[in-house]
Order: C-alpha cells, then structure tokens, then sequence
C-alpha cells in the first residue's frame, strides 16, 4: 500500500528540482525574482511532505477508533495548515486543480460563466475538507481515505508543471492572486464555508494571514519595481492586529469590523494598483471581475448578465434613454402575450420589487390554474450567471423568451408577437432608428424588443442599501444590524450560501452560480416535500435532484413570499426552516440535501437580529411608474389594452 502514495512525492519532488534549475538558470527567472519563487517552491514542498505524513498516518493508524482518528484529525490540520501558507496561490493559479486539493463537496455541478454554452459536467472534489468530514462519518474504511488524500497529493503536482511556475516570473500575478485573497477573505475564509471545525476557522485565519504577510516580503524583494506600498502592508498588518485581538470562537468574531476596517480598505488599494501597474490578465478566475470597481460592494464588482443584449455596442446617451423608454412602454404592454391581456408587470409588478407578492404563485396563463414557482424579483437578477430557479437560462434575452412563449406563462407567439409590435408606428419608428447600432441585425427581431425590455428592468439593479453605505461610506447602522450581520456570517452560517457581497449564490470570483438542496416543504407544516424537482429537470443526476438556484437576499424584506414554491409568508418562517436542518431536520427525506440537518440552536433574539441585517438589505429603489399611455396599433382591435395587463 505505501507504493501508491510514495510515487505522486517522488514526482512531485522531481518536477520541483527541475524547476529550481529552470528558475536559477533560466532567463525568464532572474535573481531578482528568486526569493519570491523560493517562497513558492519551499512552501509548495512543505505542503507535500505534510500530505505525505498524512498518508503515512492514515496507514499506520486504525481510523475507527477513537485514538486512530485523532491522530489523523491532526495531519490533516498539519496539512491544512501547510496548504492555508499558501493558499493565496493555490486558488487562483488552478482552480479546477485546488478542488481536489480541498474541495468542499464531493460532486459539484455548478456551472461556470465560461462553460454556459455547454453541458453541465459532473466535477467531483477530494482533499483535505472531505477527508475530515469523512472521518466523522459511522464506517470510515482506511481505504476511502487514503483516496481522498492521495487525490489531494496528486494534484499539488500540478502546481510544480511550467504552465503554472512560469507565472510567478511577472508581477501582474500576484496583484490578481492578492485580489482574489481579499475576495476570498470577506466570503469564504471566515465563514466556515470549507472548515469543517467552525472551532479552527479563526485561528487558521490568523495564521494564514500571518503566512501572507511573509508572501508580500518575499514580493517586495522580488519584484523592487512594483511593489506592495507602505501603506498596503501597514493596513495588513493593521488586520492582523485585529484578528490576533480576536477569540477564538466563530461565533464571536466580529465579521463587520473585520469587513469595513480592513478587508474592504485593502480590497480599494489592491485594485488602484492594478490599474496603477497596468495589470493584466489572461486567466478565466478574472472573467467577470471589474477593474473599474473600487469597493467590494460595488453594485458592478463583477458582471453576471449582459442587461443590453443587442444593444451591446450602444453608449451614446440619447439611444440609451430610447432604449430604455421602449423597454419600459413593452414591459407594462400586454401585447407581448398570447390574449393580449397579460404583460411582464403582470407578475413583475415594480411597485412590488417587480415580484409578485399577493401570491405564493402567479395566475397561468388564461387563469388555467397557477404556475408552480414563485415569481423572482427583477431586482438584480443580472448578477445572476445562470438564470430561472432551476439555471435553465444563460442570458436574460433568452429568460425573457422562454417566459414570452411559454404557453402557460404570456402565450405568445414570437413571430405575431413582433408583427404586433411592430404594427406600432411607435414601437416600429423606435426599433428602425436604433438598428443603425445592431449591424448584425440589419432588420428589426424579437430580439430587439426582449433585449430593450430587459435594459429597462436592469436600470434598478444598481442601488445601494444602508448595509451597503455603511461598508462603503461609514454609514451609522444600528446594532441590532451589526449584530445580525455577524450572525449571519457565523453562527447562523447563511454566508456559506449567500455569498459577500450581493448576499446570493456567487462566490469569489464570482463566475458560477451554485445551487443548493435545503429540503424545502410542500406546506408549512411539513407535511411532505415539494414534488419539485428542480435543477433535476435540466441536468439530471442525483446530487441535482430537489435543488435550486441559490436566490439573492436583496430586498428580500420585500419579496415575500419565500422559496421556489411561495410556501412561507414570513422571514421568520425562512430563518426557522435553516435553524431546525431544512426539511432533513424537520423529518423529511432528503437524502442529497446540502444544509446541513443539524440545528443551529439560534435564540428568539438571534432570529430577530437576522431579520434587522436582512431588511437594512432593502435598497434604495426610484418609484417605476406605468407609462401613462400605451402606443397605438394599426390594429385597432388592440388600442383597447390596459397598461400593465388585465391579470
């Protein structure tokens, strides 16, 4: 058996020395840069050889007793420990590759903002936060484990190849892996998103950041002529200082203070000197990321959703404001539907957050009966990369189709929907004169229209919240807030899911949108689980069974009613569904559920300090008027219509 996990070493000790070579007698390294890469390389080694003893515990030691697991609990800490040194390099430079090193799933379907066009594929995870949840599984075979740590092994390799090592010899990598770690540290690493002891999240962070600090040295002195200033490395140790003052315990750390004084200062330098040095990027983890943004809650921190469509190429102000008059006349324009009597604020109302709160439900089309899901808010949904609850829709141009000529949803039908449309003179003389910024679509298309109405729904995704101003801009908020911030990123543990900062299912770098199993019930009594298969029905496979999009929390104060099916009323409803263990803990059957099914013990008072951070989540939204009048038709059969739709 210890001929199966000695070899990945022994690669990976050859593929190291080689590269040593390289890099002190190369040209591309240069001496300047060798303290840097030495960094690397010894850290690098060090997280290997603790793998190696890890594995050599796991074959020395029983793991279904009591002292067998303990021992192993503590290489794989040893490990972590080694891994977390450098950390800051492991997630950027290959991120596919850090899954199996430390994934925090076995299987993970979730698709990437470049791989939309395609099949979901199925990744499976291994490493070091597997095997410890493993190890407190009932049966734990030596075996399984060995697995999952050798996989681990196996892809440190990976980090020794040249199509990694090669990038350490320019500085614009280590600007964007410096990036993502501040990312990273105000979603993921105090979360215990990928920790499985909430007891250890705190002292790993500390000393992470501490091992960091070591990173930035080595920086300096490799590369003299783009340095981290004075006053970036003075913060940081500022926010060591803050975390060494610290306790211990998950549930006590102060996650706002830890935010706005620190995280978020370091996050506005870090990208003034990307843009001071001319920073480039040629990796994928930068996709979405602005460079422009200056604050990690920037409304356009990273792009989900192109809102323009068509009209992409489009910045000239007065066709962007008859762009966006189009588009606001189309969504309260019931000639968009099949009767004619429904439009998009049918069941988007703006003066509801553009939900529909009178109902767990919308009314079907030709009042057949009610659909099966809520209707989602509007409000933000381009920060979504993948679209509807079950992720069926990679665009909102395409979201908006399949909702226009859904038979059971605005029954229309996409060739008389645009002859409508265009029998407007209105409509038709608005779309011609804006073709000369489509060239290629030389005539006007359905696509024109859904692309004008989705620009206009868009315009409100760009406001703040009080939470937002107070990370920002030192707003005061109350400290019922900050408490239930600290909750929510703690013990509550809504942040493993609803991620920093748009508080919905995209994590740093913000490129997927994940979706979660949580049990969610058919009554509000739990009585039986909802029927609704959800992301099951575009990728089928049993992890995907009975899940959904995991939504954002926005004004979500103002959306009621809750989850995919409109089963709850109330926030408290929902705070309590995560509290008792979703519907496994309720008693319910979900064996692929991904909340966990153990209670979180949260007090009458926690609860309501949740409820006070999710409203100051409310932002600051411009009244959304009807137009007053909708465009005449050369038919006169429907210069009859009601702005807004009959139903």
């Amino acid at each position: 058996m210890r001929a199966t996990w000695t070899a990945p070493l022994l690669l990976l000790t050859l593929a190291l020395s080689m590269v040593s070579v390289r890099w002190s007698s190369g040209p591309s390294a240069g001496e300047a840069h060798e303290a840097y890469a030495d960094l690397y390389r010894t850290r690098l080694a060090a997280f290997s050889e603790a793998q190696q003893a890890l594995l050599a515990t796991i074959g020395q030691q029983d793991p279904a007793t009591d002292d067998g697991r303990a021992a192993i609990r503590r290489g794989i800490q040893e490990a972590r420990a080694r891994m977390k040194a450098m950390d800051l390099w492991l997630r950027y430079l290959e991120p596919i590759s850090y899954k199996r090193i430390n994934g925090p799933l076995p299987v993970e379907w979730e698709t990437e903002v470049f791989e939309k066009y395609e099949k979901p594929y199925k990744r499976e995870g291994a490493g070091l936060t597997l095997a410890e949840l493993y190890l407190d599984e009932s049966g734990v075979r030596r075996d399984s484990l060995l697995q999952l740590v050798q996989a681990s092994l196996a892809a440190t390799q990976v980090f020794a190849a040249d199509s990694i090592t090669q990038r350490l010899a320019t500085p614009d990598h280590f600007f964007l892996c410096e990036r993502l770690f501040l990312l990273d540290l105000a979603a993921i690493y105090t979360t215990a998103f990928e920790c499985p002891d909430t007891g250890r999240v705190i002292p790993e962070l500390r000393a992470m950041l501490k091992e960091v600090e070591g990173i930035h040295e080595a920086f300096n002195t490799g590369f003299p002529r783009t340095p981290l200033p004075t006053a970036y490395r003075a913060r940081y140790h500022a926010a060591i200082a803050f975390v060494d003052a610290q306790p211990d315990a998950f549930s006590r750390f102060d996650h706002f203070l830890f935010l706005r004084d620190h995280v978020g200062p370091l996050f506005t330098m870090v990208q003034e000197l990307i843009g001071g040095y001319g920073v480039r990027s040629r990796s994928y983890m930068d996709y979405a990321l602005n460079k422009q943004a200056r604050t990690i809650f920037s409304k356009d921190l990273y792009t989900g959703q192109d809102a323009k469509g068509l009209f992409r190429r489009v910045s000239d102000p007065a066709a962007l404001a008859e762009i966006e008059r189009l588009g606001r006349s189309l969504f309260f324009d019931p000639l968009l539907s099949g009767n004619g009597q429904r439009s998009c604020a049918s069941c988007h109302a703006p003066g509801m957050c553009f939900t529909d709160t009178g109902a767990a439900t919308p009314i079907a089309f030709d009042h057949s009966g009610i659909l099966p899901r809520n209707a989602p808010s509007l409000v933000n949904a381009d920060l979504n990369h993948l679209l509807m609850q079950d992720g069926r829709h990679i665009s909102l141009q395409a979201q908006a189709r399949d909702v226009l000529t859904n038979p059971r949803e605005m029954g229309g039908d996409a060739v008389k929907v645009l002859r409508r449309v265009m029998d407007c003179p209105d409509y038709r003389r608005g779309f011609e004169a804006l073709l000369v910024h489509t060239p290629q679509e030389p005539a006007v298309t359905l696509e024109h229209v859904l692309s004008a109405v989705t620009f206009y729904y868009t315009r409100f995704s760009g406001y703040r919240s009080p939470f937002d101003r107070a990370m920002d801009e030192g707003a005061m908020l109350a400290p019922e807030v900050v408490r239930g911030f600290n909750l929510f990123m703690g013990k509550a543990q809504c942040a493993t899911c609803h991620f920093v900062p748009q508080f919905n299912g995209v994590k740093p770098p913000y490129i997927g949108s994940e979706f979660e199993v949580i049990g969610v019930p058919e009554q509000p009594a739990y009585a039986s689980l909802s029927p609704d298969l959800g992301r099951y029905e575009v990728n089928p496979a049993v992890e995907t069974a009975h899940a959904f999009r995991t939504g954002g929390l926005r004004n979500i104060a103002r959306t009621a009613p809750y989850m995919h099916n409109g089963v709850f009323r109330s926030l408290r409803e929902v705070i309590d569904l995560y509290d008792t263990g979703g519907g496994a803990g309720r008693g319910l059957e979900v064996p692929n559920q991904t909340l966990s099914p153990d209670p979180l013990h949260l007090s009458e008072r926690e609860k309501e300090q949740l409820e006070a951070f999710l409203h100051a989540l409310n932002e600051d939204l411009p009244p959304a008027p009807p137009p007053t009048a909708l465009p005449r038709s050369r038919d006169k059969a429907f210069d009859t219509r009601t702005i807004g739709g009959d139903y």
